[in-house]
Formats: C-alpha cells, sequence, structure tokens
C-alpha cells in the first residue's frame, strides 16, 4: 500500500486519486484505522444513479439524518468529517461515471474541494477499480 502509506505518513498530500490494487477493503481498512485514521467506504455497484451514490455516501460518512441528499448538502456535510484523517475507499466508481457523468463529476469536485481543505483535517478519496477515462491523478499502489 506504499501510495496510501505515503498519504497517511504525510508524504503525499491528500486529495481524489484512482488507485489500482486489489488489497480487499478489511486490510485496507485494518491499514488505515491501525495508523490512526477513520475509514469508510462505498460500494459502486449499489448505486447507479445520483440519488443512490448519495445516500450510501451519507451512510458510509455517518451523516445526519437531515443530510439534503443533494451535492450542496454533500459539500457542507463534509465539513464536518474533522480529525486526524478520513480515507474514502469508493469501489467500483464507474457504475456512475457511466450513468450520470455529470453527477459523478461533481462528486469527484465535491471530495477534492474537501481535501483541499486542511484546516479541517485530512481527507482521501481512492477510486479503486477500471472505468470511463477521468481526470484524476492515479495513486500508486
Amino acid at each position: 500500500m506504499s501510495g496510501l502509506a505515503g498519504i497517511i505518513a504525510g508524504h503525499l498530500g491528500p486529495g481524489v486519486f484512482q488507485w489500482h490494487t486489489a488489497f480487499p477493503p478489511g486490510e485496507v481498512q485494518h491499514s488505515v484505522e491501525h495508523a490512526g485514521w477513520r475509514f469508510a467506504y462505498i460500494d459502486g455497484l449499489t448505486h447507479q444513479d445520483k440519488a443512490a451514490f448519495l445516500g450510501t455516501v451519507a451512510e458510509a460518512l455517518a451523516f445526519p439524518d437531515h443530510f439534503g441528499r443533494n451535492f450542496d448538502a454533500l459539500t457542507d456535510c463534509l465539513r464536518d468529517v474533522d480529525g486526524d484523517g478520513t480515507v474514502l475507499l469508493w469501489d467500483c466508481w464507474a457504475p456512475l461515471a457511466r450513468s450520470d457523468r455529470r453527477a459523478f463529476d461533481i462528486a469527484v469536485d465535491c471530495f477534492a474541494g474537501r481535501a483541499r481543505d486542511q484546516q479541517l483535517g485530512p481527507f482521501v478519496t481512492l477510486l479503486r477499480g477500471e472505468g470511463p477515462a477521468i481526470d484524476v491523478p492515479v495513486l500508486d499502489a
């Protein structure tokens, strides 16, 4: 997990990355939590539209019940995700990217915006799996 290890150790900055690795989610979670970071997981096979995606993210990141299930609300709730660091592993992101590219791009922008706000603590989103071409840097596995 060299790329992820570099982020957790502070050698690489947070952000949104494509991540090509076969580590099971439980192993990634163990590594992340062992380092004192929070781990959240979303499985893209369970959501292929905007509404389902937003619900899955809300559950994974334990958003409050009043979460508005739109991208403005996502941005607002991401600001409440603070602490020593959070890694969001998004497996199978391609179904949303293929079915609703605009929603996918906005979601990535929301996650990237949160990652840039270092005052709230590090935030990393890992997009794992194959899919259409996207303008997201690759994190070395």
